[in-house]
């Protein structure tokens, strides 16, 4: 048994908004499920994408709070004249600038409307086919730790594990990059952002539930109610969710 990743779950005040930035921003497409508005690529009519992962955008009350996210999304491009293109249009769509500790760095750190850090990315060879998302960053304080959790309860292969990262990816070889980089500094916040993950179809939810929390996962209680996903976060205390069937 294992999960996959299946989107990247963002919170906002205003959902439609942030999802629209996402959606005019990869050159994707969003629509409106129920309360979330989910970004896709543009044109998909099967979820969960099917080599990738979507966005999905979740209204909540309270604002993002002024410390850094400790989940981001990095942007890949092709060229030097690319990357200016697209901070350049991200701009335009609302970005701002941000300062998150950075000193001279081929990449350009953004923030969407609502202040969810990302990073547009010089070109990278790793990255050539990974479409307009690159990776999904975490920050974590044991890269190690995180690979042992997160290699077991997901089945995306580990293609590097250091002191200072850990790095997963589709065993299809396609979509984004999963990667656990090292910060000396523990959790402190809720996190703004957070993946969603997916049994396969037959698997056994609460039976894959039950695996994660003998990995060391702990439930959360986010005041969801009754619902058909479960919270949870991991050793480190990052927050995730286990979606139930579609």
């Amino acid at each position: 048994m294992a999960l996959r990743p299946v989107q990247v779950n963002i919170k906002a005040l205003d959902h439609s908004a942030v999802g629209r930035f996402w959606a005019e921003a990869l050159g994707w497409g969003a629509h409106s499920p129920g309360v979330t508005t989910y970004t896709g690529p543009a044109g998909g009519t099967v979820w969960p994408e099917p080599v990738g992962l979507g966005i999905d955008v979740v209204p909540v009350p309270e604002p993002k709070m002024t410390a850094k996210n400790r989940v981001h999304l990095d942007l890949a491009t092709t060229s030097a004249a690319h990357q200016a293109e697209l901070v350049a249009r991200m701009k335009a769509l609302g970005a701002t600038p941000a300062h998150v500790g950075q000193v001279d760095v081929p990449w350009t750190v953004l923030t969407d409307p609502e202040g969810n850090e990302f990073c547009v990315l010089e070109p990278r060879e790793i990255y050539r086919d990974t479409g307009p998302i690159a990776a999904v960053v975490v920050d974590c304080v044991d890269p190690r730790a995180m690979a042992r959790f997160w290699g077991a309860a997901m089945d995306w292969p580990l293609h590097e594990v250091t002191d200072d990262r850990a790095v997963f990816r589709s065993a299809k070889g396609v979509g984004p990059y999963l990667e656990f980089l090292r910060t000396p500094d523990a959790k402190t916040v809720p996190d703004r952002v957070h993946l969603d993950l997916l049994p396969y179809a037959g698997d056994d939810k609460a039976a894959e539930v039950a695996r994660l929390r003998a990995l060391g996962a702990t439930d959360l209680d986010l005041g969801q109610g009754d619902v058909p996903w479960t919270c949870l976060s991991d050793p480190e205390g990052h927050e995730f969710c286990v979606l139930g069937p579609s």
